[in-house]
């Protein structure tokens, strides 16, 4: 049995939560003792009667809260201030962490962890395995954000999606293009599909083809090959041959295009820039790129994340976080992952993690004031 704090997201922009009043109730039947900041689910709207009632504790604040946690569970890496002090300075010595962590982006929230005995465990670095789908945030969070990409697409774009046979006339249907068949692109591409625009997808995986065209859309096809799938499914880094192949193939294409929504990342490095400024100016005046790789340095090369700018007539938004933006549902989601972690650590409430087992030392980045991932070991020399 532990003390379990679920604290106030404070980075800003941030208004989902780490656990929501329905899935916490299995956490208290488990004799867990929960303890929820006050407001916590407020912009998730969630209020804190709701935690009340399924069983939770109310701390007046954060320092409350983190001083008796003895697992911390969080959405957003805990980087920031808290009356002057890091949020990872004032988790409990020898706690444990559980939220997103990217290690080699939040190296100071990672030198508090190993300085201070947390043992933390990251959301990004879940494997890709069957066993671990339930617990996969990526995807989820990337599911939420393929949906609302499209929607703010047709918020800045001045045409409407779908063909519409009227008495004053026909209005042809929005030329959509994804870039990145992942989860993000494959819910792109269906969302798109549902509002009745025309659909063409991109990925460096062959392998994807078949899912494009299965939700409607046409695959674009590249005449080069080349190994384009990493480890665990995510798409691999390009030779400078095949970028080339690429940006000519896409290039034919910007024309036409309304809508462009770019989903392209590698895992743990820079996205690889897809759409050079050139090809923008292809685009016709009022056209559409929606950039959900802004945050890893950006899809095309004009994007400016967290900003929406237009260059050469074509407005460009450089989408940050955009599961926040949809905060009761990505919240929902996001919970049921942490918890399905949890409860893969602690199956009985007196349990002790098995760090031998394939998840646990896959998602497990700090312990016992060491780096205990190899992949962050690595890319941290």
């Amino acid at each position: 049995m532990s003390v379990i704090g679920i604290p106030k997201e404070i980075t800003p922009g941030e208004t989902r939560v780490s656990m929501t009043p329905a899935l916490l109730s299995s956490l208290v039947r488990d004799k867990h003792t929960v303890l929820v900041e006050k407001g916590a689910g407020e912009g998730a709207s969630f209020s804190d009667e709701e935690y009340l009632k399924a069983g939770a504790i109310l701390s007046p604040d954060a320092a409350d809260l983190y001083s008796k946690a003895e697992i911390v569970l969080k959405v957003q890496p805990p980087k920031e201030k808290v009356n002057g002090k890091l949020e990872a300075d004032i988790i409990k010595e020898k706690g444990t962490y559980i939220g997103f962590f990217p290690p080699l982006a939040q190296k100071e929230v990672a030198e508090s962890f190993l300085r201070r005995n947390i043992t933390s465990f990251s959301m990004e670095y879940i494997p890709r395995i069957t066993r671990a789908q339930s617990m996969d945030a990526l995807s989820s969070m990337a599911t939420v954000a393929g949906y609302k990409a499209v929607l703010l697409a047709t918020a800045h774009l001045g045409k409407m999606f779908p063909l519409l046979m009227t008495a004053a006339g026909t209005v042809p249907p929005a030329n959509v293009m994804i870039l990145g068949a992942g989860v993000a692109g494959l819910q792109a591409i269906a969302t798109a599909k549902r509002l009745g625009a025309k659909v063409e997808a991109f990925d460096v995986r062959a392998a994807v083809k078949e899912q494009v065209k299965s939700l409607g859309a046409t695959f674009i096809e590249v005449d080069y090959q080349e190994k384009a799938e990493a480890a665990g499914g995510y798409a691999g880094e390009q030779s400078a041959e095949f970028i080339r192949k690429q940006q000519e193939a896409l290039s034919a294409r910007m024309q036409k295009t309304h809508v462009v929504i770019s989903t392209a990342q590698v895992f743990g490095k820079r996205a690889p820039v897809i759409l050079t400024g050139a090809m923008v100016q292809l685009m016709h005046p009022g056209s559409v790129i929606v950039d959900l790789a802004a945050e890893q340095g950006g899809n095309c090369e004009l994007t400016e994340a967290g900003k929406t700018v237009v260059k050469h007539g074509v407005t460009i938004v450089g989408a940050v976080n955009l599961p926040a933006s949809i905060p009761t549902d990505a919240s929902m989601l996001y919970a049921k992952n942490v918890l399905s972690l949890f409860k893969h650590l602690y199956p009985t409430p007196d349990a002790v993690p098995d760090f031998e087992d394939e998840i646990t030392k896959g998602a497990c980045i700090t312990r016992g004031g060491q780096i205990v991932h190899e992949m962050v070991l690595k890319g941290m020399k």
